[in-house]
């Protein structure tokens, strides 16, 4: 009844799911108290709908994984996980704005700066005013009408709000601009005031929907056919581009559009030529193809391309069309339809090629002659016809018996490659489109977007396999240990569940898509690692933008810190690439789903031949408008960048400029811990760096408490356990750690907490005065487990890997007994004999433990780990530095006596005080004395790092 009562085709139109429908329905349905409210059905009133509602939808239906119900039919269950696995989070409204007003803004201001440049060089012609003003007039010279030829794209628009609040960015901008323009030509004189050419097509517009609407007896009002609504439509049809993974997402996304451009009068636009389903991040390029046939010899004609690169000239005419009546909308289908058709045969050619990465990857010709590759040797060679034809078909047929093997084989892999594309909805960017990328014809297509802008999803693709499992048996996902959880997945394999099939699909597909990430060439800069989908992002951007283009996304501050993207970083940043970084602390302010501690940035950038002239950098905000604030956000050069982080040249994280005049200036006085910018790397002092055992890896080598006691294990003195010869040492963890303690917290293990089921316990003021007094691990660990080069210590240095420049303190360290430690404690251990170690390192327990260290850490942790990269540049006090004379005696005597009394208060660190010369009993913890050490250590360092009160 409701699309009967408006007699309008929007949502049925769209082909959604009933459950969005009836979401959709239910909201038009009532007003902001849910109260039932008739005239709220009404069509008018559907694009108050806002994008945010939609989006909203979206969400919550990802929140929700259909499942076998128990009568034979399907259910629904909640899926903890389902919106983080896409990445589909609301972006605040702010950061919308935010990064279209950089991203897109200059592309504005270069239209406007390229129309004044030219209207004074026709202000001094000697050519009549006349002829003059109707060379500005060209559409393609205006400023207003040059902003309807920009392309732009979001590659993961999920519901569309960043493309609907660039309809409305444009339209304001391209209404301004038209007001404007006359100022801009003040040698025109008043009776003959330039005037933009937008201005005929927009009443054009208006009088043919005026028309339309009398001839079909609707009572329109003039007044609801303003320039804007009429604006929104022609930027609808020729800016906006869009694509997304999940088709209901892109359904969603029209929607949207449509609402938010409704024009009383007119039908909805046609969106199918800029809003396409498809992954972004894996398809074909046209030349790069032709050029693999061509090696592996196989038969392709020129002239296919040349019929189909001919077929896509009518997209221009296309998006000209502005759908202002029925007849026109069905045009733009017919138009779009066709070009469809005669471009499918050179899609499913570039599906099945890139279908050939995912399923049998081909390195060199002689793979062709294995009988693993007859289909696809038979297929290359011509034997069955020319490949496009071929693939396009999807079968082929022999017509002697000695072709029949081969043929079945090459029908299985043409069978094998279509379910493969159908299922990963490969995205050729050149044949989506073609009206961006020109030159198909010629096989070496050109172009590209003018912007990309968006929040792609922040998400790795390995499969994680707690997330995966909570949706589906959360038993298996509640394991604690790593190595349990795959003892209960081997189990459906025995038990022939029908899970374990899809786990394996699962793991294979996302274990291919990486490998295809690493391995494809389309991501040489950031696809190292543990990939995450962003950075894909980030690199297909700038794959996808001209060369004078700009991307602006929303990204985690790892693109700008971490080691993995550091290629990719320094070649912006040093080379005046980088327009803007502005990095955010969440607070619950942005994505209330995600960590509050969690940074993400603004991430501005240009094409390969575009240049800024400044970056502009703004850390640790908490709202936008604190942009505004001149304290808050400064300039930085490319030599700011490199000299602060020499070993990577990625991005420090100074909160104003204060900051970087102080760090700059201890990176001019003082050496980093390890400078690689050499052939050799040179260390101020010669300690090594370990992670131990990694907590998920490693798993199958921990052993709780119970499982020692039903193994016949007893305690013993040091919190170890014994049996006959073997012996299990406690498995430290950081979250069991402080500055100058290693009883700072035992392990408390809640299984029902998917996310972070061992939680710390903090020590009490009586366990930290008995000297006897050990915290409780989560596991033990075999000696024999313990890596060679740890074996022969008593004690090392560890510091917390897991923290954030929000912390009371980022870098914690403290020394610690014989141990087993996992990946969140790395420790630096003896380099060069455990005499030259005893000397130092309490000294570089307490620079690292010092405010100023502590101070330079938190300039380059952006997101939750403290990195050994990050760790090696950070400038040290060399042994030289500690000779500075204090009374009587030196800086380093007077450090190795505060570090003693910091650290040793228990029984299980009498090693360490005997290498300190100390034979006597633990001492005493007391608080207050812990504090005034500390303390006259943090004073002690400032000096010797040259820092003074000014």
């Amino acid at each position: 009844g409701l699309f009967d009562e408006v007699q309008h085709p929007l949502l049925a139109r769209a082909q959604l799911p009933d459950a969005v429908l009836a979401g959709i329905i239910d909201t038009l349905s009532r007003d902001g108290g849910g109260n039932s409210n008739t005239a709220a059905r009404k069509w008018i009133n559907y694009r108050d709908l806002s994008v945010q509602q939609l989006g909203s939808i979206y969400e919550r239906l990802l929140e929700h994984a259909v499942v076998p119900a128990g009568d034979g039919g399907v259910t629904t269950r909640l899926s903890i996980f389902g919106r983080k696995g896409s990445g589909s989070y609301y972006t605040h409204d702010d950061l919308v704005k935010l990064i279209i007003e950089r991203a897109v803004g200059p592309l504005v201001e270069e239209r406007i700066a390229a129309f004044e440049k030219r209207s004074g060089e026709l202000a001094h012609s000697t050519r009549p005013r006349r002829d003059r003003l109707f060379a500005l007039q060209d559409a393609k010279l205006d400023p207003a009408a040059a902003l309807l030829d920009l392309k732009i794209c979001d590659p993961a628009m999920g519901s569309g709000h960043f493309l609907v609040a660039l309809v409305d960015y444009l339209a304001d901008r391209t209404l301004e601009l038209m007001a404007d323009a006359p100022a801009l030509v003040d040698w025109a004189p008043d009776e003959q005031q330039y005037e933009s050419p937008l201005v005929r097509r927009i009443a054009d517009i208006r009088e043919r929907i005026l028309g339309s609407s009398k001839q079909h007896g609707w009572s329109v009002d003039v007044d609801q056919l303003d320039d804007r609504h009429i604006i929104r439509r022609m930027i609808l049809k020729r800016v906006i581009h869009g694509v997304d993974k999940n088709p209901m997402a892109v359904e969603l996304a029209k929607v949207s559009l449509w609402l938010h451009t409704f024009t009383v009068g007119a039908p909805l636009s046609f969106l199918d030529h800029h809003i396409r389903t498809g992954d972004a991040l894996y398809g074909e390029h046209v030349a790069r193809v032709l050029d693999e046939l061509r090696n592996f010899g196989a038969l392709f004609h020129q002239s296919a391309l040349i019929r189909i690169g001919a077929a896509t000239e009518p997209l221009s005419r296309l998006s000209e069309l502005t759908d202002v009546d029925i007849a026109e909308v069905h045009q733009s289908k017919q138009i779009f339809d066709t070009i469809v058709a005669e471009l499918a045969p050179v899609n499913r050619l570039l599906d099945f090629w890139q279908g050939l990465r995912w399923l049998a990857p081909l390195t060199n010709k002689k793979q062709l002659q294995s009988d693993e590759y007859r289909g696809l040797a038979a297929l290359l060679s011509g034997q069955f016809g020319e490949l496009m034809d071929v693939v396009a078909s999807g079968s082929v047929a022999a017509d002697k018996k000695e072709d029949v093997p081969a043929a079945e084989a090459a029908h299985a892999l043409l069978a094998d490659i279509r379910t493969l594309a159908g299922r990963e909805h490969f995205l050729h960017w050149e044949v989506a489109f073609p009206i961006v990328w020109r030159g198909l014809a010629d096989g070496r297509p050109q172009g590209g977007f003018d912007a990309i802008i968006g929040n792609p999803p922040w998400d790795r693709i390995k499969l994680q396999e707690v997330e995966w499992f909570a949706a589906r048996k959360p038993e298996i996902a509640l394991c604690a240990r790593a190595a349990d959880r795959k003892k209960k997945i081997a189990a459906l394999q025995k038990a022939d569940d029908p899970l374990w099939s899809d786990y394996l699909r699962a793991k294979h597909r996302a274990e291919t898509a990486a490998r295809i990430a690493r391995t494809g060439g389309e991501y040489p800069q950031l696809s190292a690692g543990d990939i995450n989908l962003y950075s894909l992002f980030v690199e297909r951007a700038e794959a996808l933008i001209k060369p004078a283009g700009i991307v602006g996304l929303l990204t985690p501050s790892g693109i700008a810190s971490d080691l993995g993207a550091s290629k990719f970083f320094k070649a912006v940043a040093t080379h005046s690439r980088l327009a803007a970084l502005f990095d955010f602390e969440n607070k619950n302010v942005f994505f209330p789903d995600i960590d509050s501690r969690f940074k993400f940035c603004a991430l501005i950038f240009g094409g390969r031949s575009r240049r800024f002239a400044e970056t502009r950098c703004a850390f640790f905000l908490h709202a936008v408008a604190e942009l505004n604030d001149p304290d808050k956000q400064f300039v930085l050069t490319a030599v700011d960048f490199a000299a602060v982080n020499p070993n990577t040249g990625t991005a420090p994280v100074f909160r104003c400029r204060r900051d970087a005049d102080i760090t700059t200036a201890i990176y001019a006085r003082l050496p980093v811990l390890v400078d690689r910018r050499g052939d050799k790397p040179q260390a101020v002092w010669p300690v090594k760096y370990m992670t131990m055992f990694h907590m998920t890896n490693d798993s199958g080598l921990f052993k709780r408490r119970d499982e020692l006691e039903a193994e016949g294990f007893y305690p013993v003195d040091g919190n170890r356990w014994k049996r006959g010869d073997s012996e299990c040492l406690p498995l430290y963890e950081g979250k069991m750690v402080q500055m100058y303690d290693h009883r700072a917290a035992s392990i408390t293990v809640n299984a029902e907490n998917l996310n972070r089921p061992a939680q710390p316990v903090a020590a009490t003021p009586a366990q930290h005065a008995d000297p006897q007094w050990l915290p409780e691990p989560q596991f033990w660990v075999a000696t024999d487990s313990l890596p060679p080069a740890y074996s022969p210590a008593e004690w090392c240095i560890g510091f917390k890997d897991v923290t954030a420049p929000t912390n009371v303190r980022t870098m914690i360290a403290a020394a610690l007994p014989a141990a087993g430690f996992g990946n969140t404690l790395p420790v630096f251990v003896a380099d060069n004999g455990a005499k030259q170690f005893r000397a130092y390192a309490p000294l570089l327990l307490a620079n690292m433990n010092s405010m100023i260290f502590d101070y330079l850490a938190r300039q380059k942790v952006q997101g939750q780990h403290l990195n050994l990269y990050i760790v090696e540049q950070l400038p040290v006090l060399a042994a030289s530095g500690y000779e500075y004379d204090l009374g009587d005696q030196t800086a380093a005597d007077f450090i190795r006596d505060q570090v003693l009394h910091l650290t040793y208060t228990a029984t299980d660190m009498t090693p360490f005080a005997r290498d300190m010369g100390y034979g006597g009993p633990p001492f005493i913890w007391d608080d207050e004395d812990r504090r005034h050490r500390m303390a006259r250590l943090d004073a002690l360092f400032f000096h010797l790092y040259g820092i003074d009160r000014g």
